[in-house]
């Protein structure tokens, strides 16, 4: 526990309690709501298409809203956003621009550079820094380029456009300070970066997200201007929750037009309305006089502010949304001392997160992932119901779409403020990236992730048949199961943080997590055998078919992967067993079950049954994929790749003190271990004890441990400078081939970007480094050594002659992941790659940004740049493990990191 609670620490308690809404506003503003699945109302799922950016300053959204550095309240009926316009784009910079994944030639892309600075875990703070280029924005170039490359070129970023030389472009900060749960404090900061005087055009937009012209909303919300002796002020009328009002500092003038579609622009039919959702652009950018209401009413309105800033000037705009009047009184007499306190009262609470003895520039990069994560919320609303089949009042469907994607989830209600992998490129959630979110959440905010958790298992997410959802584009397909290692990981770190376990939330999702286990075991387990075929499993092209469609030879592949995950999950369901057990004995019987389970999808691992076939290859000492044609026949396909990786994340000890405080499940432990050596004798030794007195259960037992991790460690096969490659190097010069029907499929090493179209092509599992296995790996390391001990050691690299224990070699792989945001000796950062901007120029090179995955070779980002997501974790591997060999733990360091 802190020592003592910081003001954070206070907010974080009053809104837990709900004694004061803290959380009630926030980012949860999305970054882009067109060419999404929610928005999508075509016949065939044309996601991209039926709503593109194009489209999407003039039509109404349906489900969310979209801005830049923009906030809203936890329901999103009132939003705020940055607008701007340099008087040379063709439109306003309302949101940000980027790819569709039919555009792009690794799929979706954003084409912006923007910065998650800060932000406290109740958003009291925080800070956002969007580059604003001068010159027109390259919106033709961009699409063009990106569409004359192929699979085999690099994507075209706005950087490559030459749009930043000279330093042509200006900063944007933006910052929010709460002076109180419903008072927000607004300071956008521009700097000129260039060599001369440019013009802006700076449009702080505030607007009522459109519930009204669905057909189920009986009262419009307005927004209007009013008197005010210093300022100008926006009224905000809503009637579920009173009256608020926009201050702007200065007088700008004011502009008013309705959020809603403007048809005619877009079908060539009348307009609904006399004013539109793109009223204020055509009047800021075309000069349209009449497209803003000259009566100041609407529900959507901005804060006309025409600046001219010299070259390396900044200028300072000031706002405020509140509830409170002000009257007679400035809105902005105590604006400056907020600022000042909030601003304070992050850093003290960050200093109790951030170990001291980082370096700043290691400070800075876990202050920038917290940031990353906790901008990274926002209001996710989709009911499939009312999507499926249209609402009252406008055109129905078409029939097509109630037998196509997701169709088989009407249940699915869906209007939280959910963490997002990234607000622009996957602004929607998935599960297995979500379990991930929630390691670094919990670290700052340990309800706000048992929130996450549980409300992926509440009766209106999780399918009827026990199925979590994984992610809009496909609801019913697989991700790994790796919520249950979520809820007992932040379990652990809660109990760390506040001194004791919150059993209730252990016990709520234990049940709900075992409706979830029975779904796999009743629907992925297709003989019966304990063996599992997941499907696509999140890992998109990692082998040579695509794994949740129809095998081109018929037949299915048992799953290496597929299986060890339950095999994992087993394990995890165990541990939140046992401890439940420690204070409600009836849990002990349920603990034995999923012990049983683990046993025999182990021994299944090894040995299948009546052909003697399993997952483990003997002759090469790894794990395989095995396929299963319709005519009987099997082999395993051998790509080591990550699937053969994952059967090491199925480990866990059993502590003696437990096993004590348990005696009817130790008793069936022995009598399992005595009386059923055919199931036992192909795993680790359960009886042997290791340190401690503790017993092992694995998958792995230490003979293959040792023959998996020569392969592992070996900078010719899985270990990058940055981390362990999701595919080994060693098929760049072999890659894997296998001829069905006169066609070639083929594994080769891929260490960036992918070349195949798989899921899309813009996510590679063919060599890259990618942080949730990593990350799972380093854990998998630090709980074999607490078993083996000191005793135990394996050459790191394989060939080097220089033996570690395993704990250290995690905190070598901890250390390698880390190394890639950090400054190396000559100040340049892997995560930049050769981008000198970044590399070298005072405003750019520490602003880090978190990416997707991770180059297996260089170490630069590749995929989804600002996906902090589950990139996030990082900050724990640097709370844990920090940034350099000297800070190695010691045994009593590392049973506390295993107890948290």
């Amino acid at each position: 526990m802190r020592p003592r609670a910081t003001a954070e620490d206070i907010r974080l308690a009053e809104s837990s309690a709900r004694t004061k809404h803290w959380k009630r506003w926030g980012p949860y503003l999305s970054e882009r709501s067109w060419g999404t699945v929610r928005e999508d109302y075509s016949a065939y799922g044309n996601a991209w298409e039926y709503l593109p950016h194009d489209h999407a300053r003039s039509r109404a959204y349906r489900w969310n809203e979209d801005g830049i550095a923009g906030i809203s309240d936890r329901r999103q009926m009132i939003c705020f956003a940055v607008a701007l316009w340099n008087e040379r784009d063709p439109i306003l910079k309302e949101r940000l621009f980027g790819l569709t994944g039919n555009e792009g030639n690794h799929g979706e892309d954003v084409k912006e550079y923007y910065f998650y600075l800060d932000s406290t875990p109740t958003h009291s703070y925080m800070k956002y820094l969007y580059k604003y280029p001068q010159a027109e924005f390259p919106y033709s170039q961009l699409v063009e380029e990106n569409r004359r490359r192929g699979k085999d070129q690099p994507e075209f970023e706005l950087l490559d456009t030459g749009i930043f030389n000279d330093n042509r472009y200006f900063d944007v900060f933006v910052e929010y300070a709460k002076g109180d749960v419903e008072d927000i404090l607004i300071k956008i900061t521009v700097e000129n970066r260039g060599p001369e005087a440019a013009n802006l055009r700076l449009l702080p937009t505030v607007w009522f997200r459109n519930t009204w012209s669905w057909g189920n909303s009986k009262r419009k919300p307005s927004l209007r201007q009013i008197r005010s002796a210093q300022d100008s002020v926006v009224e905000l009328d809503l009637h579920q929750a009173g009256t608020r009002r926009l201050y702007c500092d200065g007088s700008p003038e004011l502009l008013f037009t309705k959020n809603e579609t403007n048809v005619a622009r877009l079908f060539g039919a009348e307009n609904r309305s006399t004013y539109v959702k793109d009223g204020i652009n055509d009047f800021v950018v075309h000069g349209t006089a009449d497209a803003v209401n000259p009566e100041k009413s609407g529900t959507k309105a901005a804060a006309h502010y025409k600046l001219r800033i010299e070259a390396g000037e900044s200028v300072e705009i000031r706002l405020r949304l509140t509830d409170a009047d002000f009257k007679e009184k400035s809105a902005f007499a105590d604006f400056d001392g907020v600022f000042a306190k909030r601003k304070a009262e992050a850093d003290e609470f960050y200093a109790t997160v951030i170990p001291s003895d980082l370096s700043s520039d290691a400070k800075n990069v876990m202050r920038q992932g917290f940031a990353g994560m906790l901008w990274s919320k926002q209001f996710y609303h989709y009911v499939i119901k009312d999507w499926l089949q249209g609402d009252p009042g406008n055109p129905p469907p078409p029939a097509e779409r109630l037998k196509s994607r997701n169709s088989q989830w009407p249940h699915l209600y869906n209007a939280d403020v959910i963490s997002m992998p990234d607000k622009w490129e996957y602004p929607w959630y998935a599960a297995w990236d979500l379990a991930f979110h929630c390691i670094p959440l919990a670290l700052v905010d340990s309800d706000f992730a048992k929130e996450q958790l549980t409300l992926m298992l509440r009766e209106w997410y999780m399918h009827p048949n026990g199925q979590i959802p994984a992610y809009e584009w496909a609801f019913g397909d697989v991700n790994p199961p790796v919520h249950a290692w979520a809820a007992w990981r932040v379990y652990k770190i809660d109990k760390k943080r506040k001194g004791k376990g919150d059993r209730a939330f252990l016990q709520r999702i234990f049940h709900k997590l075992m409706l979830n286990f029975t779904w796999w075991v009743n629907r992925k387990d297709a003989e019966g055998m304990n063996i599992f075929q997941g499907g696509f499993l999140g890992l998109d092209n990692i082998g040579v078919f695509d794994r949740s469609a129809p095998l081109p030879t018929g037949g299915y592949i048992e799953q290496s992967d597929g299986t060890s995950w339950m095999a994992m999950y087993t394990l995890n369901l165990l541990a939140i067993a046992l401890e439940l057990a420690s204070e409600e004995p009836c849990y002990e019987d349920v603990a034995s079950k999923f012990w049983e389970h683990f046993i025999y999808i182990a021994n299944a691992m090894s040995h299948r049954g009546h052909d003697g076939m399993g997952l483990w290859n003997e002759e090469d000492g790894f794990f395989y994929d095995v396929l299963r044609l319709p005519d009987g026949n099997h082999f395993p396909m051998k790509i080591r790749s990550m699937v053969g990786l994952i059967p090491l994340f199925a480990v866990e000890t059993l502590e003696p003190e437990v096993l004590a405080k348990l005696p009817d499940f130790r008793r069936r432990l022995e009598w399992f271990i005595d009386n059923r050596p055919d199931l036992t004798e192909n795993l680790a030794c359960m009886r042997t004890e290791g340190m401690g007195e503790r017993r092992l259960l694995s998958i792995a037992n230490q003979e293959q441990l040792r023959r998996i991790l020569k392969y592992m460690l070996s900078e010719e096969e899985f270990l990058s400078p940055f981390g362990i490659r999701a595919l080994s190097r060693f098929h760049r010069d072999h890659p894997y081939t296998l001829h069905v029907n006169g066609n070639e499929h083929r594994v080769d090493y891929e260490p960036g970007e992918s070349s195949t179209g798989l899921f899309g092509g813009n996510s590679n599992w063919r060599g890259p480094v990618w942080f949730p296995v990593n990350f799972l790996l380093v854990e998998s390391l630090q709980k074999f050594h607490h078993y083996l001990g000191d005793d135990f050691r394996v050459e790191f690299p394989t060939g080097s002659g220089n033996l570690l224990t395993l704990w250290e070699v995690s905190g070598e792989l901890s250390r390698r992941m880390t190394s890639i945001f950090l400054q190396d000796a000559n100040g340049r950062r892997p995560v930049f790659g050769n981008l000198e901007k970044f590399q070298t120029d005072p405003h750019w090179r520490d602003l880090v940004l978190f990416h997707e995955y991770f180059h297996g070779d260089s170490g630069a980002g590749v995929g989804a740049s600002h996906q902090t997501g589950w990139t996030g974790v990082v900050t724990k591997l640097m709370q844990q493990s920090g940034e350099s060999r000297e800070r190695k733990k010691t045994e009593p360091a590392l049973a506390e990191v295993a107890a948290d």
